[in-house]
């Protein structure tokens, strides 16, 4: 008699004992779940995680006409500096296989597609491009990064000269 009782109080402590378990691994999984959830909705929302649509390809572009908002010390729509962590695709996703080459490892073919990519932009989007290369890791041939200077350089000069002759106005 007092091996049973012995026995079923070791029995009811069992089953207390797996309900326990089974309630915490119930519960550390749902912490995962939000966590997991959290991490992914907060990269999304950082712009770390970049939609593969093809209507998505080429949002996010400056407008040619946007003006300085004053905030920063240097206008983020004048300077090469990354400013931002964001990636922007300018439909330029094939240029992603040349991430971690040398500025001179390039063919004659390679530089030509940079080349085609740089002519399809507007002057406005130009800058914008080059730091998205840069934040993909993918360096520029000379050549093409010369042109693509030579063109933010004009596209700079152009909008002060349009400022100050609004300014005089």
């Amino acid at each position: 008699m007092v091996t049973l009782r012995i026995f079923c109080n070791f029995a009811r402590e069992s089953a207390r004992i797996r309900q326990m378990i089974e309630t915490s691994i119930l519960i550390f999984v749902v912490a995962i779940a939000l966590f997991l959830a959290f991490l992914i909705w907060h990269m999304h929302n950082k712009g770390l995680i970049i939609k593969s649509d093809d209507e998505d390809s080429h949002t996010n572009v400056v407008d040619k006409n946007i003006e300085c908002c004053g905030e920063h010390d240097v206008c983020e729509a004048e300077t090469l500096l990354t400013l931002a962590d964001e990636i922007i695709y300018f439909s330029d996703e094939e240029l992603d296989a040349y991430r971690g080459r040398d500025v001179d490892s390039y063919s004659d073919a390679e530089i030509e597609e940079f080349r085609e990519v740089l002519l399809t932009l507007q002057q406005h989007e130009v800058s914008g491009w080059l730091k998205s290369l840069g934040l993909r890791h993918i360096a520029l041939p000379a050549p093409v990064r010369e042109e693509a200077l030579m063109i933010v350089d004009d596209f700079r000069i152009a909008r002060r000269n349009n400022r100050n002759t609004n300014n005089q106005k």
